[in-house]
């Protein structure tokens, strides 16, 4: 996801010092297209009751989902922002797995709180970066179509804590509190993967999801 770079050094370079144009105890909310793009690379086998072939490896697809976000202004500079979104991937095999569906359908909850600092000038383009904890929820994860043909019945993933570090930029559209909005956030977590027959556990990876997150769209600031 390197290629998405450009956009967090754009931020930095467009920062310089000044105060924010929002105010203390201003509210903005605002509604984006959103990027994710996880890794999900095994990072390491716990339980192995199949035998998975030397080399095995997994990535998770990307997908594109409609997020909202609220932010509010603690001061000036200072805000803190949580995101709401759903958003569906599946897991398919790498290396000697190159193939295989291993996880279906797993939507994730991406529970995200950053604190913000905001740079520019008044009225200006006002860069930001910003860091907070996450959790992940997962939500009806399924065996893939590679693991039910060999007895998985059920899957899971365990809802994860983590990291996410931000960084974007608002440009005003008018005098109103109206603007576009670029993000860019890198998570990073290791959830753990669960495959089962009946109730007996047969395979268990832990993984390093590390998912970007890109979006773009409009801010209304009250």
């Amino acid at each position: 996801m390197t290629k998405y770079l450009p956009l967090i050094a754009l931020a930095a370079a467009l920062a310089v010092p000044g105060q924010a144009a929002a105010k203390q105890g201003d509210v903005q909310f605002k509604l984006l297209g959103t990027l994710v793009a996880p890794d999900g690379k095994i990072k390491d086998v716990e339980l192995d009751a199949i035998g998975l072939p030397a080399g095995s490896q997994a990535k998770a697809n990307d997908n594109v989902v409609p997020t909202v976000a609220v932010e509010y202004y603690l001061t000036d500079a200072l805000s803190i922002e949580t995101i709401a979104g759903v958003t569906q991937h599946d897991v398919d095999g790498r290396g000697a797995l190159a193939g295989a569906e291993l996880v279906s359908d797993a939507k994730i909850v991406p529970a995200t709180l950053t604190l913000k600092y905001h740079f520019g000038k008044e009225g200006g383009i006002q860069p930001y970066v910003g860091a907070g904890p996450s959790y992940f929820i997962f939500i009806d994860e399924k065996p893939g179509a590679t693991t039910r043909t060999l007895g998985a019945t059920r899957q899971k993933m365990n809802d994860t804590f983590g990291v996410a570090l931000q960084a974007g930029v608002d440009v005003p559209v008018n005098d109103k509190g109206l603007s576009v909005t670029f993000d860019a956030k890198r998570y990073f977590l290791r959830p753990t993967a669960r495959w089962f027959a009946g109730n007996t556990e047969v395979l268990r990876t832990k993984h390093r999801l590390d998912p970007w997150v890109i979006s773009a769209g409009v801010g209304f600031r009250f």
